[in-house]
């Protein structure tokens, strides 16, 4: 926003700012139903859009791809842009992470084509929503259903009505993930659209790298290997074969905190990664266990979520952490007063995740100093989190 001289002069909330001189208000999930400016611009019956809205606005006359799921929206996203940009395919798109070659998170111009990564969180204050409601998609994806988001949806089957309510909301094909129980379960319900089923497909790890067809990847895990494919689906929709597909994957780095490698050596390495939700947990330490069989795995997890740091939903943790030889937690008791939930206790977070040996930290300082006398030879250590740790810098750690 600073390079294109869109940031403010100054912070905060002006309500005089908002006039009949504006034509619309785009309004952010994050601000308040109490904000001024959102009641000035009420006041004056100034339209107000969400962003998903507003997104939709701009793309109802383009072909609409979006990328739905509780998990590996992002990199799935991600993957189609890298195989588009490198088959020189002009497109628009809206993708929640920042990504190699691409200088913005969204774009939108006069392409005929856009990629939507589609949250299932709320759309704003105003507009309870799901941001994927409102994109309409001709072509959609649904990695996979794991319960997220329990302040907004209270109960298991209330989240999984939301990609209920998605996937009939697609006109042309839907492609699903049949590895995924509680996806399977939904897709067996009557649907309006095309299905594509895709699972995991046949690969081999050597030396510590996969490949699928002889085309090494710089990705790994079985999760990623399924986002691939449904990538894969989703470029051959658009025309694009298998062979190039892939070719242009052996470039492809994966985005940013997605299990991303921060620190490397030759017997040791660091990753980060944004899992956060139980799903993610288990997936992102079994796809690191899997591809370094040798190498002791610590890994390190912040609960930072609402859901993570919600005493009823701990209880999803269990054994999310089994294959991981050294389990860290951590987590901010100031989190837990901002979010206005209950304290926890150690003893509750190591029966939540039933392990007696799980290491808890609250205090990030001894944190820091616990992982800098952590590294030994062949050794991993993996940071999760939809947060920074408290602003830890692991890799000035080693």
């Amino acid at each position: 926003m600073k390079k294109y001289n869109l940031l403010p002069k100054e912070n905060g909330w002006f309500e005089e700012k908002i006039t009949n001189q504006i034509d619309a208000i785009i309004l952010g999930m994050h601000a308040r139903i109490d904000n001024p400016e959102l009641i000035k611009a009420q006041k004056l019956k100034i339209p107000i859009y969400s962003y998903p809205e507003y997104i939709y606005e701009q793309s109802k006359n383009k072909k609409r791809i979006v990328i739905g799921g509780s998990h590996g929206k992002t990199s799935i996203t991600a993957m189609i842009l890298h195989v588009l940009k490198n088959q020189n395919i002009d497109c628009d798109y809206l993708v929640g992470a920042q990504l190699d070659g691409f200088e913005t998170m969204v774009k939108l111009s006069d392409a005929p084509l856009i990629v939507l990564e589609g949250d299932e969180y709320l759309s704003s204050p105003i507009d309870k929503r799901p941001k994927f409601h409102l994109y309409k998609p001709h072509i959609a994806v649904i990695s996979g259903i794991a319960w997220d988001h329990i302040n907004v949806f209270p109960t298991f089957e209330n989240y999984v009505d939301q990609f209920r309510i998605f996937k009939n909301t697609v006109s042309e094909q839907l492609i699903y993930c049949n590895e995924d129980h509680e996806l399977n379960k939904l897709m067996f319900e009557k649907t309006k659209c095309e299905t594509i089923k895709y699972g995991t497909p046949a690969h081999k790890i050597i030396n510590g790298v996969t490949s699928i067809d002889n085309c090494d990847l710089k990705i790994f895990g079985r999760h990623n290997l399924q986002n691939l494919n449904a990538a894969m689906l989703v470029c051959m929709q658009l025309g694009i074969d298998k062979k190039s597909f892939l070719n242009d994957m052996k470039s492809f780095k994966g985005a940013s905190n997605r299990l991303e490698l921060i620190h490397n050596e030759k017997d040791f390495s660091i990753y980060k990664d944004f899992a956060h939700s139980p799903s993610k947990l288990k997936a992102t330490t079994l796809a690191l266990k899997k591809q370094f069989p040798n190498r002791q795995l610590v890994a390190c997890m912040e609960l930072h979520t609402f859901s993570s740091l919600n005493k009823n939903f701990l209880v999803e943790y269990k054994d999310s952490m089994y294959i991981v030889d050294k389990a860290i937690i951590y987590f901010n008791a100031a989190t837990l007063k901002q979010k206005k939930l209950k304290d926890i206790t150690k003893a509750e977070v190591q029966n939540a995740f039933n392990r007696d040996d799980l290491v808890v930290f609250t205090n990030s300082n001894k944190l820091e100093k616990y992982l800098e006398t952590a590294k030994t030879k062949n050794q991993n250590i993996l940071l999760m989190s939809s947060g920074n740790f408290n602003n830890i810098d692991v890799s000035s750690l080693f």
